[in-house]
């Protein structure tokens, strides 16, 4: 009796992926994805394997692991992770996997050790993965060698780390890594801490969670606390930039030359966009004040006026860095219709809190924000999961950033599947 099939085994998702690709050449790029996108949990499946077990992912920050045997854990998909400080500053990246028994490996979000130790039978391992101890009880043809941990693809810019499981080649990031070690050299983000963090579970999928952030459509009737200081658009060209709006900008980048603070918008393909946009005037912060929320600047940064500059990479983050504070944000999907988002303040190293910043004052911005946005995706879930939900057009002036960013999402994926399944590319010639 044959109990697998196996060619069905090594791609239980085939006839999924090909629905997917047809359906994503199909649609309209001017409207939102059928509905299966936001809420079937096949293809939630084929998002995991195409989008995020390939393309690279905001991980967490360089910060958060300063010294020699700091560690950091997370949760992609059904896979852990960890990231580790080595020796010579090197930061490694493995699944968070033992290779005896498959055990998770470090069981905390953050930690120090000498050795990373497996708690179910200590098989130990080196920071750089090396399998160290295995007890005396494996025979004596057991190869350390063979059994250390299985590393996946780091990359370090700016501050961030980020990661990549494709079990091949990961896609090409030196651009993206030069320009982000750019425009953050300023900050001195390996001098920063980690002053407050929130954790969010959001009943959305992840998609819904990007679209509501890539646009500011929403925001006159759903963010006064953000509005005390941002502005809703961040570009000249946009059709709602006034004279006065053009002639702060012009102000506030001849003030960030003179400090030689890199300003320019920046675009990377569709998955990175950076660029540094004045605040309202009069405002340095995102505080509900809009004064500074650390009396301690970053980096060598001589004024708190620095505006905010804004970074997106996709698939999964966007950032605002001020002169007094940073807040990155990190989104990692549950289930296809639940997402984490992860939410970390960022301050200089030796900023004391109470003294130098309140971090209750620091978050109440986008607490506000974040919750106020975690019920506009449930809702908007909710209401795609009716029956008479059907894709609907977006506006081309004001959600272009979603039609770039669901632009950039199905050539990812089309492409993806595609060197998964063969005939198809051979199919469209």
């Amino acid at each position: 009796m044959q109990l697998i099939n196996h060619e069905r085994l090594e791609d239980p998702l085939g006839e999924t992926k090909k629905a997917c690709a047809q359906m994503l050449n199909e649609r309209d790029p001017s409207f939102t994805l059928p509905q299966p996108f936001y809420k079937d949990e096949r293809v939630f499946a084929v998002d995991m394997q195409e989008i995020f077990s390939k393309e690279w992912l905001f991980a967490g920050m360089t910060c958060e692991v300063p010294k020699k045997g700091n560690y950091l854990t997370l949760t992609v998909g059904e896979n852990p992770i960890v990231l580790v400080r080595g020796d010579k500053d090197a930061i490694h990246g493995f699944y968070n996997v033992c290779r005896h028994r498959g055990s998770k490996l470090c069981l905390q979000e953050r930690g120090k050790a000498a050795k990373l130790v497996c708690p179910y039978h200590q098989w130990t391992y080196e920071l750089d993965g090396r399998l160290l101890f295995a007890g005396t009880d494996m025979g004596e043809d057991f190869d350390m060698n063979a059994y250390g941990l299985k590393p996946i693809h780091v990359r370090v810019a700016g501050g961030f780390i980020f990661v990549c499981l494709s079990e091949g080649e990961a896609p090409a990031f030196d651009e993206f890594a030069e320009t982000l070690d750019h425009y953050l050299e300023p900050y001195d983000m390996e001098n920063t801490k980690i002053a407050v963090e929130s954790n969010i579970v959001e009943d959305a999928n992840w998609k819904l969670v990007i679209e509501n952030n890539r646009e500011c459509y929403h925001c006159n009737g759903s963010h006064p606390e953000l509005l005390n200081s941002l502005i809703e658009f961040d570009d000249t060209d946009d059709p709602r930039a006034t004279d006065d709006y053009k002639a702060l900008v012009a102000k506030k980048q001849s003030d960030w030359s003179a400090e030689s603070v890199p300003f320019e918008l920046k675009r990377i393909g569709r998955r990175n966009r950076l660029t540094r946009t004045p605040l309202l005037n009069g405002v340095v912060s995102m505080t509900m004040d809009g004064k500074p929320g650390s009396k301690k600047l970053m980096g060598r940064l001589q004024s708190p006026d620095m505006g905010s500059l804004r970074i997106l990479h996709l698939p999964n983050s966007w950032n605002h860095f001020m002169g007094d504070h940073a807040i990155v944000f990190r989104v990692l999907p549950l289930s296809a219709q639940k997402t984490l988002v992860t939410t970390k303040w960022l301050v200089h190293k030796d900023a004391v809190e109470g003294e130098d910043y309140n971090p209750d004052e620091l978050r109440r911005v986008w607490d506000a924000t974040n919750d106020q946005d975690r019920k506009l995706a449930e809702e908007n879930q909710r209401g795609i999961n009716s029956q008479a939900y059907q894709p609907g057009p977006y506006s081309k002036t004001y959600e272009f950033g979603v039609i770039d960013f669901l632009a950039w999402y199905s050539g990812q994926m089309i492409d993806n599947i595609e060197g998964d399944v063969p005939e198809l590319k051979l199919a469209k010639g």
